[in-house]
């Protein structure tokens, strides 16, 4: 028998797809960052290249939305992405091991494998929010993709608490077996999941196959839709800001608090730790806005990033007070103010996706993705090199990070100014749509 909406169960399951893909991706970007930067003192333009690669990789995510939309199935998108991933997550690791004695032919293999990465990521985690939103009750849409997203910061958080015990003492080989076994073992976790949740979980609404158009022609309808414009230029600009801290805050441990490898990924834990209490405090306290969800947009979203830009000037001011800073503290902050302001964007992102133009879920949700995905490469890549810059120019390690931190608290602020606007012409538009309903004499349902 065919359920009519996805379980919480349900929903639990296919967040194990998130959590696997998490946990491969947090490796490639935390601890091959600081293995590149630190144990074999290459620039930190390099890893914020690859890393930048992978993301621009992921401009693909509307066209696999769209194939997915064609084919009417999601399932063989998400396994295949799944794969594709682990292959480039197990490269990653032996490019880089493979780095210490033979620099461009490492250099060389890792542009492969964080190519692989970003193909797997964007075909996985897009067609994975689809089938969540069309197999979910409207009413449990935001919830599960707060659920959805806490299982892959959970991912985060056990994976690099669970490595940073087995990568100590460091050794090219140790990293390519533990980035191999979290391959495979995330592969076969997501493998497990998604097995069978399309075929008995019915679609919430009827899904028409769509006509076979050109992919640019589904591109232009929905960025036509002014919805859909609005969210991906906020969706980029937010998550430009949430971005630009990724790959220096590992090697700012390090090379300014002395921090093992395994410490300064502890570190990396604890910030992901603060993450998944964002988010579920947001999942808790939620419930209090029943009905005023533009309301509970506006003070997650904003709130989460002032307190963001907050952190970052703490972590600036660290590296000049030395050992008598809380570091542990301002990283589980950091964490904690990211949490929230992202799970305010995901739900909206939940509730957005099924409007506009029929058919065209996945296109709309790979445009969503593609931006964050541009804006995570960018914010990857300048954040790392205005690291370099900054340390040239100042002559000092410990100014060069406060730079880049400073400059990120800022990139907070803007997010927060632009959040504010989106909230108020939501607010507008709902208040608008109850005069036409009242002046019609139906009323308007809340």
């Amino acid at each position: 028998m065919t359920a009519r909406s996805l379980s919480w169960a349900g929903i639990v399951r296919l967040g194990l797809v998130q959590t696997a893909l998490g946990a491969i991706v947090v490796l490639t970007t935390s601890a091959l960052n600081r293995v590149m930067i630190v144990e074999l003192a290459l620039p930190a333009t390099l890893p914020g290249l690859l890393v930048a690669l992978h993301y621009a990789v992921q401009m693909m995510r509307p066209r696999m939305g769209h194939g997915s939309d064609m084919g009417g199935r999601r399932t063989p998108w998400i396994i295949g992405g799944m794969a594709v991933l682990a292959a480039g997550g197990t490269l990653a690791a032996v490019a880089t091991a493979w780095m210490a004695t033979d620099a461009v032919a490492g250099i060389l293999l890792a542009v492969v494998a964080f190519v692989l990465v970003g193909l797997g990521v964007g075909a996985a985690g897009t067609v994975l929010l689809v089938l969540l939103a069309s197999r979910t009750a409207p009413e449990r849409r935001p919830a599960a993709a707060s659920i959805v997203w806490i299982m892959m910061i959970a991912g985060f958080v056990v994976t690099t608490a669970a490595a940073s015990r087995l990568l100590d003492p460091y050794s090219p080989q140790r990293l390519v077996a533990v980035c191999a076994g979290v391959s495979a073992a995330a592969f076969l976790l997501a493998l497990i999941a998604v097995r069978g949740v399309e075929r008995s979980v019915a679609p919430q609404a009827v899904e028409r196959r769509p006509a076979q158009v050109p992919f640019r022609h589904a591109l232009a309808q929905v960025w036509a839709e002014p919805e859909s414009r609005r969210f991906t230029v906020f969706v980029f600009v937010s998550m430009l800001a949430y971005s630009a801290q990724d790959l220096v805050l590992e090697p700012f441990a390090g090379a300014v608090f002395g921090r093992t490898l395994g410490e300064s990924t502890r570190l990396a834990s604890l910030q992901h730790g603060g993450v998944l209490a964002g988010m579920i405090l947001v999942a808790v306290a939620g419930s209090a806005f029943d009905g005023h969800r533009v309301a509970a947009l506006k003070i997650f979203t904003i709130g989460g990033c002032l307190s963001a830009a907050a952190a970052m000037l703490g972590l600036a001011a660290a590296g000049f007070i030395g050992e008598a800073w809380p570091l542990a503290t301002s990283y589980f902050a950091l964490g904690l103010a990211n949490g929230v302001f992202a799970a305010g964007a995901i739900a909206t992102m939940m509730q957005l996706v099924g409007r506009g133009r029929e058919a065209r879920e996945g296109v709309r949700m790979g445009l969503w993705g593609a931006a964050q995905a541009i804006a995570f490469g960018l914010g990857g890549l300048v954040g790392a090199a205005a690291l370099d810059v900054a340390r040239l120019a100042l002559g000092s390690t410990v100014g060069g990070y406060a730079a880049v931190f400073v400059g990120d608290a800022a990139l907070f602020l803007i997010a927060a100014w632009l959040a504010l606007g989106i909230a108020r012409r939501r607010a507008a538009g709902a208040a608008a749509g109850a005069a036409a309903g009242a002046a019609a004499g139906g009323g308007v349902e809340r």
